[in-house]
């Protein structure tokens, strides 16, 4: 037998069965030629176990014949090695694409078993946003990749084609005449990659079918950070606002709303979605049960302490602000309304979340610390041990007290000149008097405070 070559294969006429040509040279290259005319180079050895193997390696025409011997040299090999090459490709083959590992996913997301934030199962608002970078961003750029193959490379160049909003686009929702606009950007790209780094891993842990992780180690655009906060001459002009507003009766509730957002510091969600049980006016707090850090206990200003002191709890209605058609549901017109009350105004561009930003800064411009103001927003540094707490610490109820009072002044047109609380000697000394004398008349209550003062 002479060395497999062009010429050789050329020369091999077709005749009325199968039959195999096989080179001289190396051991187990050949080429079968079918009744059909069609040449097919193959590679023929043996595995670790014994087992005869018949590895294709491409038609004639679609590869050369100098090609297909670099290829069973190769498998060669490998065989030499301990591995089998066909078993190695037949696998490859079989290995499920991004979009059967993100189906895979989703169906574990659902059942509560993908865990979040506090090693808790993800939040139904997380896992439609999960559900919306799935299938909007990740499936269509990457979806049809085998999971084996993807490399970081592949991942950046799904993150810049999310950036440049090559995923930008309408698609209409369950909704009545509902829309989604999908726009991409550099925050959406981040993130996604994030929540790509979280499927791979469920690949890698949960399903073994990788080692590495190739969204590990990506270099993410920095996301831009929120600025926007109110100044005391905007916390006039929403008061003013909201008083304009609080004229329609349509938006009397969505007002008191947004008030008790800007005097607490609470998220919008947890706003609306405020259960009756979650009040604890007698312990001066919010028991929020479910929120974006799990439980959380937080300490209530006297400003929304007295508004909701005030407000009729009465009803069947599990929610504080129920909705208007259906009372078994909170408020859902709170969105719409917000754009209506705002549309034309010198804040029209400010969300619940400045508020709540807005909160947070006026609370240090007051001297209150970085932990304390945590704690008052209910972020995850601030509340560790509040699962186990059932009384706040007066200091913090005290500071809850401070921000919302004053924000409740300058939204009923005050002008006020802020100062640390910490270096305001006339407060504090006030304020002990009372506590001190919580019995004495006002009278005398008045001449206490005048000789602490002196």
């Amino acid at each position: 037998m002479s060395k497999l070559t062009k010429t050789v294969v050329d020369k091999s006429e077709p005749r009325d069965r199968q039959y195999t040509v096989w080179c001289g040279e190396l051991k187990g290259f050949g080429v079968f030629v079918l009744p059909s005319g069609t040449r097919t180079y193959f590679v023929d050895y043996r595995n670790a176990n014994n087992v005869r193997r018949r590895m294709k390696l491409g038609r004639h025409g679609q590869i050369t014949a100098e090609q297909a011997r670099t290829l069973a040299i190769q498998a060669l090999a490998e065989v030499s090695k301990g591995n089998d090459p066909l078993e190695n490709r037949n696998s490859a083959r079989k290995a499920i694409s991004v979009k059967e590992l993100c189906e895979l996913y989703i169906a574990e997301l659902e059942a509560g078993r993908i865990l979040g934030k506090g090693g808790r199962p993800k939040k139904a608002s997380t896992k439609i946003t999960d559900l919306g970078r799935i299938n909007r961003h990740i499936i269509p750029l990457l979806g049809k990749k085998r999971v084996t193959h993807v490399t970081k490379a592949d991942v950046t160049t799904m993150m810049k084609d999310i950036m440049a909003g090559k995923t930008r686009g309408i698609e209409k929702t369950e909704k009545l005449r509902g829309k989604s606009i999908v726009r991409g950007g550099i925050g959406v790209a981040s993130r996604t990659v994030g929540l790509l780094g979280g499927i791979f891993t469920y690949a890698r842990d949960d399903l073994g079918i990788i080692e590495v992780n190739p969204a590990h180690g990506i270099r993410k655009p920095k996301d831009a950070v929120r600025q926007r906060r109110l100044n005391e001459d905007e916390y006039r002009a929403l008061g003013r606002i909201l008083a304009n507003a609080a004229e329609d009766e349509r938006y009397t509730r969505t007002v008191e709303m947004i008030r008790q957002i800007a005097m607490s510091g609470c998220r919008r969600s947890e706003v609306i979605k405020l259960r009756k049980t979650e009040l604890d006016t007698v312990g001066s707090c919010f028991r929020f049960e479910d929120t974006k850090e799990g439980q959380s206990v937080r300490p209530m200003g006297l400003p929304v302490l007295e508004y909701f002191d005030e407000r009729d709890m009465s009803g069947d209605s599990p929610y504080v602000f129920p909705g208007e058609r259906n009372l078994a549901k909170p408020f859902g017109s709170f969105p719409r309304h917000w754009e209506k009350i705002f549309a034309g105004t010198e804040l029209a561009d400010i969300t619940a979340h400045v508020l709540r930003h807005s909160f947070a800064s006026l609370a240090n411009d007051l001297g209150f610390t970085e932990i304390t103001i945590a704690a008052l927003l209910g972020h995850a540094t601030g509340s560790i041990t509040s699962r186990y707490v059932h009384t706040l610490d007066a200091a913090l109820v005290m500071a809850a007290d401070t921000v919302s009072g004053y924000i409740h002044a300058l939204l009923n047109g005050a002008e006020l000149t802020h100062t640390h609380y910490a270096l305001d000697r006339g407060s504090r000394k006030a304020a002990l008097v009372r506590f001190l004398t919580p019995h004495q008349d006002s009278t005398a209550q008045a001449e206490t405070s005048q000789r602490l003062a002196a």
